[in-house]
């Protein structure tokens, strides 16, 4: 789109166009990120049924000091990644498959799988997107939590999926018998994210395994677990084990959280031959990781230090922020994640605009009939240049 579009006009259309646009660039996600996205009668962004999003013009804003608008870890990647990157730069006139093979098998070993079980991708959304676009592309109907994160759903849409948007429950769980009852002969997938962007929150482990085992019984349940390396507790728990189990249960992973690899664009999906072959036939889904990419993900999958190293800062941060908001009487959701969101009175767009004003960049929502703030776990030093912006607006 040409960027000398005139914006009044443009939102009068009520669809934007967030690819290229620097209205909103951390908007701009996704295999189909030209796509027109709907706006509503208050020029907010479309984001589902419940949820709606503000973006404020960023073409003017002063340079961020705490960029906390896109749940990035801000420690990574690690060194081991930084040294393979180096060396693996004069292999870049060759493809990569001999080494993300090897790197399939490393993952395979994790997880206790065959090589038959993994499809790499150029990140997770890469592959929640091919998922997408195979499964739907002959339409059918997708069930999901309202809210969560939309970048399979978009794609879904965009080929003529219905969407079958199923409310969270009070305490922001996935409302796994609604869901299950929304099920019918023309569901082809249910997708989970599990914590879930964008409240942080996560569904029981118990509850959800008794869920997947039930349900892919009739049609396959993706769980995205880009977050899961960063949560706590007994809930904290991987479903991968269902896959070996023999269950038509999708798990998906990424490099780009704990790993601190998100511009390397690194993720996996774990599902059975079958499903794996699927996709397959239609797709390619390592073919966009570069050898630099690869070689970093392999040197970084066994770096438990970095991982650690990272969990333990995010959780810290977490601490501080949360402890920080509650004194200022705000009640963040409890976060699984390296993120979190916090009703807040001011209107959405204006509170965006002071905080960048500040140099603060941040996320805000309409969930509800509450507006939100979303942000991103930073270093402390980040978090403190937050808090201090938050007081300075109040």
């Amino acid at each position: 789109m040409n960027e000398s579009i005139n914006r009044r006009d443009w939102l009068k259309t009520g669809l934007m166009s967030i690819g290229g646009m620097a209205l909103a660039p951390h908007l701009a996600q996704g295999a189909f990120a030209e796509k027109a996205f709907k706006l509503d009668s208050k020029n907010r962004l479309y984001y589902s049924p419940l949820a709606r999003e503000y973006f404020a013009d960023e073409s003017n804003a002063p340079k961020l000091v705490a960029k906390l608008n896109a749940n990035e870890n801000p420690y990574g990647p690690p060194n081991t990644a930084k040294s393979a990157i180096m060396g693996a730069t004069e292999k870049g006139n060759r493809y990569a498959w001999r080494e993300m093979y090897s790197l399939v098998d490393k993952i395979a070993t994790k997880e206790s799988l065959t090589k038959d079980n993994i499809m790499m991708g150029p990140g997770s959304s890469d592959l929640l997107e091919k998922v997408a676009l195979v499964r739907f592309m002959n339409g059918g109907k997708i069930v999901s939590a309202d809210p969560t994160y939309m970048s399979m759903i978009r794609v879904a849409e965009s080929v003529g999926a219905k969407w079958e948007a199923v409310p969270c429950t009070s305490d922001w769980a996935h409302d796994l018998d609604a869901m299950e009852k929304a099920i019918d002969s023309d569901t082809k997938l249910v997708y989970v994210c599990n914590p879930n962007n964008p409240v942080g929150a996560m569904t029981p482990t118990k509850d959800l395994a008794e869920f997947c085992k039930r349900v892919s019984k009739k049609v396959p349940v993706f769980i995205d677990e880009a977050y899961m390396e960063l949560a706590d507790g007994p809930e904290a728990k991987s479903l991968s084990y269902l896959v070996k189990e023999g269950y038509n249960v999708i798990v998906c992973r990424t490099f780009s959280k704990i790993m601190g690899m998100a511009g390397l664009r690194v993720g996996y999906m774990l599902a059975t031959p079958e499903f794996i072959e699927e996709i397959s036939a239609i797709t390619r889904g390592g073919m966009g990781i570069s050898i630099t990419s690869i070689m970093a993900a392999t040197a970084a999958f066994g770096d438990e230090s970095f991982q650690n190293s990272t969990k333990t800062k995010n959780d810290a941060a977490k601490k501080y922020t949360m402890e920080a908001l509650q004194s200022m009487g705000y009640s963040p959701i409890p976060s699984y994640t390296n993120f979190m969101i916090f009703p807040i009175e001011m209107e959405g767009k204006a509170f965006l605009t002071k905080m960048m004003d500040k140099g603060v960049g941040v996320r805000a929502f309409h969930i509800t009939g509450q507006d939100w703030c979303r942000v991103s776990m930073g270093t402390m030093e980040e978090m403190h240049t937050f808090i201090d912006a938050l007081k300075s607006i109040g």
